[in-house]
């Protein structure tokens, strides 16, 4: 399999720097005209991938939206999985796994084998275990042309205690988390497989995200706050790698295929205009 830092890299050529959230939380369901139930969340994605399947870079599933269901909820979540990729759409699952040893082994083995029935083209994860716990994904990743997105720096008012926390040697928790991705991607080309979760509405504090050479996913945008042109202030030389995501504020125009299309196709013309380099 291709690496997956190249497959999005094409993507976003393609497509353009935006990945959709697939987050059907009860109340969207509900403004959908959608039961809280299995059969309306089994609606509300066959909905997405045929509105947007084909047409953007890269979507990202919230697991815990389909877990809350329980085992039929997961077999929704396959199928649109599978939907999704069939049409040509590279799906990051959003999991945020991260644990140690067989476990952590366990989750590669669920998300990033091509033998899963929920094999993604990438996975989201967290390294407070130490960044050495997610070696087993990585290396699974590596393996079989996956990408794993390791949650950096978060919006969340909570996030920094951790995240900003200095270490004996002097750097944040998240710079050296950005460091050793860095490690990872290095002199790998177009670009590493190997990327950053970095809030849409951070303060950036000087962090160096160009060193990354990998991609930056930055979640919050639109309805949580965050805007193509707040963004590239945040990330400044490295607009070539991020990738905006948005939920609500795309899928708040569904029901209907024409307006999710719409929606989609407004907002990656303002994050094109503002994070393409001219």
């Amino acid at each position: 399999m291709e690496p997956f830092g190249a497959r999005l890299h094409r993507a976003v050529g393609t497509f353009g720097p935006l990945c959709v959230g697939i987050d059907p939380h009860p109340e969207l369901l509900a403004a959908w005209g959608l039961d809280d139930t299995v059969a309306g969340l089994a609606a509300f994605t066959e909905i997405t991938a045929a509105a947007l399947g084909g047409r953007v870079a890269l979507v990202k599933p919230q697991s815990a939206f389909f877990e809350r269901f329980g085992s039929r909820g997961i077999a929704v979540l396959e199928s649109t999985i599978r939907q999704f990729r069939e049409a040509g759409t590279l799906v990051l699952l959003d999991v945020k796994r991260g644990d140690i040893g067989s476990t952590t082994s366990a989750y590669a083995q669920a998300y990033l084998h091509p033998s899963s029935p929920l094999y993604v083209d990438a996975i989201t994860a967290t390294p407070y275990l130490g960044f050495g716990s997610l070696a087993p994904m990585i290396d699974m990743a590596g393996t079989y042309g996956g990408g794993v997105f390791v949650v950096t720096l978060t919006s969340n008012p909570e996030g920094a205690a951790v995240q900003r926390a200095t270490r004996p040697d002097g750097r944040t928790v998240a710079q050296a988390v950005l460091d050793e991705i860095s490690q990872v991607n290095a002199g790998v080309e177009p670009l590493g497989s190997i990327g950053a979760v970095i809030g849409a509405t951070i303060d950036p504090g000087g962090y160096a995200f160009a060193r990354v050479n990998g991609p930056l996913l930055a979640p919050g945008m639109g309805a949580q706050g965050g805007t193509p042109r707040g963004l590239a202030a945040i990330i400044g030389d490295s607009r070539a790698t991020v990738l905006p995501s948005y939920s609500r504020e795309i899928l708040g125009s569904g029901p209907d295929v024409a307006d999710l299309r719409a929606a989609a196709a407004r907002a990656g013309d303002a994050c094109r205009a503002a994070l393409v380099p001219g």
